[in-house]
Order: structure tokens, then sequence, then C-alpha cells
């Protein structure tokens, strides 16, 4: 306050020395000064709008496409935790495979060695059961029921020995046969179930593929709207930096102008003492003409009885 208070007063001191027309000179360049600010200010009020405008809408796509981001993200998750779900439950059918492919690796072993003891078997027998068997009855009834030599006796003695012997090893063989089929026939159960956890393997790891690539997909996508959405974030800083830089310009033209019709109040002020006076001066000296009048008793006119009046001059009597 005290600081405005010394300018004006340095001001008005500057102003007395002034001639009417440098005062209406100085009118006129400040008032064309603060039409010109204010020009410029409703410009950059205009050029805020638009930017400001710009700005709404640069950030309602950023926020749009950010939106986007996240749901491709999100789905691109779940897919994630879908594909480990998916994946966790092959290792256990993995498991479950491997367990059969164990078994079936130990059955088939069991197979060979069955079929060894069987090969073994039918090596000592050189038959089948029923021709060992029709060949050891013969032979038992000739050693029973005929009269033979001793030494035929022996022979067929040792004969049936080795007949016994054989028809052991065939019958050792046919179970062991009938082991091998068995084991076939339960390795075929074993097999198909094994084709069973493959299938089914297969299939859940088409489902893994499906989801992964799906997620990929997600997270590449969500990849390019981010770079888009960054983009008009980027256009959104240079709109704000730009905006802060046009406000800039606001404070020092409106105190600008702020000034100047300070100034031009005080120069409007001294114009208007100077046109008083001026006025006052032209007054007297017109109210002094009608005095030289009246005195001479010159003719008056209206404007110098209307002078003479209002000065006290002339006066009328109501008696």
């Amino acid at each position: 306050m005290t600081n405005d208070v010394s300018s004006t007063e340095i001001a008005t001191a500057d102003l007395s020395n002034l001639s009417e027309r440098e005062l209406k000179g100085k009118v006129n360049e400040l008032r064309s000064k603060i039409e010109k600010s204010e020009r410029q200010l409703a410009s950059i009020f205009k050029e805020l709008k638009i930017n400001r405008t710009d700005i709404d809408e640069l950030k309602e796509k950023r926020d749009s496409l950010n939106h986007q981001v996240k749901e491709k993200v999100a789905k691109a998750q779940e897919l994630r935790d879908k594909r480990d779900e998916i994946n966790k439950e092959i290792g256990e059918y993995k498991g479950r495979r491997s367990d059969v492919n164990s078994k079936t690796q130990e059955l088939f072993s069991g197979i060979a060695g069955l079929k060894e003891q069987r090969d073994e078997y039918n090596k000592c027998s050189h038959g089948s059961v029923d021709s060992l068997t029709k060949a050891y009855e013969a032979e038992i009834d000739a050693f029973i029921n005929k009269e033979l030599p001793l030494a035929v006796e022996i022979k067929i003695f040792q004969k049936l020995n080795d007949l016994n012997k054989r028809l052991q090893a065939a019958k050792k063989a046919n179970e062991l046969h009938a082991q091998i089929q068995e084991s076939y026939k339960e390795s075929k159960g074993i097999h198909k179930r094994g084709d069973e956890l493959h299938e089914k393997i297969q299939a859940l790891s088409d489902g893994s593929q499906a989801c992964h690539l799906e997620m990929l997909e997600n997270f590449k996508s969500a990849d390019e709207i981010r770079k888009e959405a960054n983009t008009y974030h980027a256009q959104l800083t240079d709109k704000i930096t730009n905006i802060n830089s046009i406000k800039e310009k606001i404070d020092p033209l409106k105190n600008g102008i702020a000034n100047n019709r300070k100034e031009l109040s005080l120069y409007l002020d001294r114009l208007k003492d100077l046109q008083l006076t001026k006025e006052e001066t032209k007054v007297n000296q017109k109210h002094s003409d009608a005095r030289e009048k009246l005195q001479k008793n010159a003719r008056l006119s209206l404007e110098d009885l209307k002078l003479l009046i209002e000065k006290g001059d002339v006066k009328f009597s109501n008696e």
C-alpha cells in the first residue's frame, strides 16, 4: 500500500509539467497498450481452452487404452494360471503313465524269463504232453503185461524214466506257456490303460498349448495397446507443459494491464483536472466579459445573464 502511494505521488508530480496534448497522447498510448494486452490475454485464454479440450480428449483416449491393457493383462494372467493348472494335471497323468510303463516293462521282463524257461523245458520234452503220455502208457503196458527178456525190460525201464522226465518237462512247459498267455492278457489291459493315459495327456497338452498361445497373444496385444497409450500420455504431458508455459504469460499480462490502468487513471485524473482548470478559466473569462458589458450597459446575451446571475452580480427582488 505504501509503495503504491509513493508511486502515485511521484507520478502526480511528474504529470504536473505535461501539457493537455501530451496527456492525451499518453492516455491514447496507455489505452492502446491495455487493448493490445487484453487482446493477447483473450487469445491466451482461447488457446488455453483449446488445449484443455485436447487434454480431456487425450486423457479419455489414454485412460481407455490403459483400461484395455488391464483387461488384456488380467486375461493373460488368467490363461497363464489355467495353463499352469493343466500342466500340473499333465504331470500327474505322466506320473501314472510312468507307473504303467514300469509295470509293463516289468511284466514283459517276466514274460521273457518265462519264455526262456518254457523253451528250455520244450528242449527237454521233445514232444507234446499228449504224444508223450501215449508213448509212456504204451511202454508201461508192455513193461507190465508182456513177457520180455530182462535186457528188453531194462531198456523199457530206462525208456520209461526218460519219457517220464520228458513228460514232466512238457507239463512244466505247458504251465509256463499258460503263465505267459496270462501275462500277455494282463499286458493288453495295462497297454490299454497306457494308451488312455497318453490320449488324456495329449488332449491336456493341446489345451495347455492353446492357453499358452492365447496368453502370449494377450500379452502382445497389451504391449501394443500400452505403446499407443504411452503415445497419448506423452502428448498429454507435452500439452500440460505447453499449458503451464501459456499460463506463465497470464500474470505478467494481468499485472501489466493493472499497472497500465493505474497509470491511465493518473493521466485521466490529471487531464480531467487540467480540463476543469481550463474550463474554469474560460468561465471566469466569460464572467469577466459579462460584468464588463453590464457595467457599460452593453447588450447581454442569455449566457452572459446566466453567468451574472450564478455569480451573484445580478439579483432579482421579490418586491
